[in-house]
């Protein structure tokens, strides 16, 4: 046992390196930074996919494919998934989830039905998105289906309080808009 050990009561606190303080401390004279060069310079930082000015990997390899960002990822079920829910009972993604018809997709609140099958009970469905088929075939049976209206953007040219603004022009609101006299 180490009597300085004991008295750290496990707390880990290493010394300080102090550089550039004589040649015993063994970062004396260019302070453990090698000699000249960018990297002995002050203000140097390594960029990510820096090669030394060698063409870096990610241009030397070729472009493929495309990510859609504004892409909308589902959870879906078709319909003759359904079957398993009483007459009139609400369907939603809750509903769905708790049945163990599917799993989540993962980062999304979304769900969506999709018309495969048929379907003979009276439900009420909430969805986010819903297929043709799969609408037709739910109010045929005499279900209803409650489409859950997604937040819309402001229309372009259209201010804040509602009033249009005209583009490329007029937007301090002085001065007359379009058909005034």
């Amino acid at each position: 046992m180490n009597l300085s050990e004991a008295k750290a009561l496990g707390l880990k606190k290493s010394n300080r390196n102090r550089v550039g303080r004589g040649i015993g401390s063994g970062n004396g004279k260019t302070s453990g930074r090698g000699h000249k060069g960018a990297k002995a310079r002050s203000g140097w930082s390594r960029r990510v996919g820096w090669e030394g000015g060698q063409m870096p990997l990610f241009r030397r390899l070729p472009k493929r494919g495309f990510k859609n960002a504004f892409r909308r990822v589902y959870t879906t079920v078709n319909l003759r998934d359904l079957a398993v829910f009483e007459n009139g009972a609400v369907v939603d993604l809750a509903a769905v989830l708790e049945r163990g018809l599917t799993s989540k997709v993962k980062h999304t609140e979304l769900f969506k039905i999709l018309g495969d099958g048929d379907i003979s009970k009276k439900l009420t469905v909430r969805v986010d998105a819903i297929t043709g088929p799969a609408r037709a075939k739910i109010e045929a049976a005499g279900g209803t289906v409650e489409v859950v209206e997604q937040r819309e953007m402001r229309p372009k040219f259209v201010r804040k309080d509602g009033s249009k603004s005209t583009p490329g022009g007029n937007h301090n609101g002085k001065g007359k808009e379009k058909g005034e006299a």
